[in-house]
């Protein structure tokens, strides 16, 4: 029941807060959207907190990733598309499950944009960055065994965070979805696509094994 609840609020509803934020809000009030899309990806694992099924420790672990996450956005702005957040958001699924991996990377967007700037692309990059949390934690194992596998995940989150980002684009257009237009904006993106991806590739081929078993070090020490 929990796990159906949890990709509920995932898939479903969390989509529909997004895309209420083009279509409902006739201001286009983008920054209660984001507080919304917040709270729910916050929601799952805060449940299991009270139930007593995630403890302190990891809510700790999963707040540092995030931190790690937020940070190497800000390090890397000098580099358009170069970015460290996805290969943070996957790695955190891996080892703390697909509820840890969407709060990560909804976390993640909505706190560095107070660097980089909020804004009505917010929500969709909440929902973008925890949709590449949620399948990586459904996939945990076997991107934890496989390096290969591993890469064309990273490769394929550029790709499915560029698409999902470029519908924003039209949609903010004129609150419409033109299927040419939108087409046309996945192929003027897609140099930003292809950098995204070979970054996510590096990042991940880079980090995944050290930070990996930092975290199963820690996970064992204390019974997480």
């Amino acid at each position: 029941m929990k796990k159906w609840i949890s990709g509920a609020i995932f898939c479903l509803l969390i989509p529909a807060v997004v895309l209420s934020g083009v279509y409902l809000f006739p201001a286009r009030q983008y920054a209660f959207i984001s507080l919304c899309v917040t709270v729910l990806s916050c929601l799952p694992v805060f449940i299991r907190f009270e139930r007593k099924e995630t403890g302190t420790k990891s809510l700790v672990l999963i707040s540092a990733m995030t931190a790690l996450s937020v940070l190497g956005r800000v390090l890397f702005t000098p580099i358009p598309g170069f970015k460290p957040v996805t290969a943070m958001v996957v790695i955190t699924a891996m080892y703390f499950g697909a509820e840890a991996g969407f709060m990560t990377g909804s976390l993640s967007a909505v706190i560095s944009n107070f660097y980089f700037g909020q804004g009505p692309w917010t929500p969709f990059q909440m929902f973008s960055w925890g949709l590449l949390g949620l399948i990586a934690g459904l996939i945990s194992e076997p991107l934890k065994r496989n390096k290969l596998l591993l890469s064309l995940y990273a490769a394929f989150s550029g790709v499915l965070y560029s698409v999902i980002m470029d519908v924003w684009t039209v949609l903010w257009a004129d609150g419409t979805f033109n299927i040419t237009r939108y087409v046309a904006a996945i192929i003027a993106a897609a140099p930003f696509t292809v950098i995204y991806a070979v970054s996510n590739i590096i990042f991940l081929l880079l980090f995944s094994k050290p930070i990996g078993k930092i975290l199963d070090r820690i996970k064992t020490k204390y019974g997480l």
